[in-house]
């Protein structure tokens, strides 16, 4: 950490991302003045903030981008984040950023320039960066199968792994109700983790039609020898939207014009993410509010 004499008072702000109601989503740290912290020092606060993710903002190195944001976990950075995403540029707007276009903001980060839309109704949408999908190896295939016992794999959907430079394992289930019950442990998922060399494990079921959401998604990873179930996941919502896209929308069709999806239901949370296509790309799209606003001493 610097010297006592060369901290400096930051702006400063914690969003919750994905919900319009306060503590039902996502919550995300946002150092909006991250000039002179270096990468150690970011680590370190993200490592004492101890949410799932801390933003970093710096000036863009891209005379096509608005700003600069690095990301990070308490454990490393990552070069790309749904809900780091949306909360930081919701962040800067509420802030006073004017940005280059109208309507469009774009950000620099580790995978590059992201386009983010604002939408009515105070919505932004990402557009979701390119995936690589890659399909699991037999015996990645029969450790997932024994790992997910007694929970039942969709077979029609086989898993596969989809890079967006975070890497996830997309696993579909027979419904949304089995997603529910899913009941993962600590063990099963790291070992997925190291065998499929992911940064996590999404599985997701469809709802019958009429509900106010047509996927239920959730989100596994063990960071620090713990277990964790992400509340609202961009990145591996962008990865399911590309999944879907690439197998041609499996439900009726519904997905080919956008589709809703409810995530933190079994951590007491209502996230809500919607998925829209435009020009055939997909855009995640999500609402947040500030809970706390203020600055902070680094």
């Amino acid at each position: 950490m610097p010297k006592k004499d060369k901290v400096i008072l930051r702006a400063y702000k914690q969003v919750d991302v994905f919900t319009t109601s306060p503590l039902q989503g996502n919550p995300l740290a946002v150092v909006l003045e991250a000039e002179g912290l270096d990468e150690m020092q970011m680590l370190a606060f993200a490592r004492w903030n101890n949410l799932s993710e801390t933003t970093f903002v710096l000036k863009p190195t891209s005379p096509l981008a608005d700003y600069r944001v690095r990301i990070f976990t308490p454990e490393k950075e990552l070069p790309f984040a749904g809900h780091p995403t949306l909360g930081t540029a919701h962040a800067l707007l509420e802030a006073g950023l004017v940005t280059k276009q109208p309507g469009v903001i774009v950000q620099e980060c580790g995978v590059g320039l992201v386009t983010v839309n604002i939408q009515p109704e105070r919505t932004l949408a990402f557009a979701a960066p390119a995936v690589t999908l890659q399909t699991l190896t037999v015996e990645e295939k029969e450790l997932l199968i024994t790992t997910f016992q007694p929970a039942i794999i969709e077979t029609e959907t086989m898993p596969v792994v989809a890079d967006m430079g975070i890497r996830w394992l997309m696993v579909r289930m027979p419904d949304a109700q089995s997603c529910l019950t899913m009941v993962p442990t600590q063990a099963m998922i790291k070992k997925l983790q190291i065998a499929c060399r992911v940064d996590g494990v999404a599985i997701y079921g469809a709802y019958p039609s009429g509900n106010p959401a047509d996927y239920e998604v959730r989100a596994f990873l063990v960071e620090q020898d713990k277990l964790v179930e992400d509340p609202v996941t961009g990145s591996a919502n962008a990865c399911l939207a590309h999944l879907l896209q690439a197998n041609n929308f499996p439900d009726g069709g519904l997905t080919s014009q956008g589709y809703h999806v409810r995530q933190g239901t079994q951590l007491h949370r209502d996230g809500r993410v919607s998925v829209r296509f435009i020009d055939n790309e997909p855009w995640i799209g999500g609402q947040s509010c500030t809970l706390i606003n203020g600055s902070i001493y680094i």
